[in-house]
């Protein structure tokens, strides 16, 4: 009986070795919210359909898009209203890493066509 137990606690303390566990910090989402550049659709300046907001993180100095914001412009723009950072996003991107370089508060904007979504980041 002792080695049957000892078997079995053997095999499994031997499976359990070969299995990882991945630990991770979930990436912080940004709060965005929606603004018109050049609000003339007819109604008032509101579109005549419903607005889908990306969802947007960050991690360190690495934003993830879990919603696809493909040819859309990402700003970043310093407490004295000077871009800092401007890139196009390209297609099927689903995660961008920033500049090293940069540090503190930032208003992010990402803007496509005559609607544009900014949050604040902390870097």
């Amino acid at each position: 009986m002792k080695k049957k137990r000892f078997l079995i606690i053997s095999c499994l303390a031997a499976v359990l070795s070969f299995t990882s566990v991945n630990v991770y910090a979930d990436p912080e989402g940004i709060d965005l919210q929606v603004g018109y550049e050049d609000p003339d659709f007819g109604n008032d300046g509101q579109p005549k359909t419903p607005i889908l907001i990306p969802e947007v993180s960050l991690d360190g100095h690495t934003l993830f898009f879990d919603t696809a914001c493909d040819g859309c412009t990402l700003r970043l723009v310093d407490a004295n209203n000077n871009v800092v950072y401007s890139t196009v996003i390209p297609t099927g991107t689903t995660s961008l890493v920033l500049p090293s370089s940069l540090s503190g508060e930032y208003k992010i904007l990402i803007i496509q066509d005559n609607l544009y979504f900014y949050g604040y980041i902390n870097l």
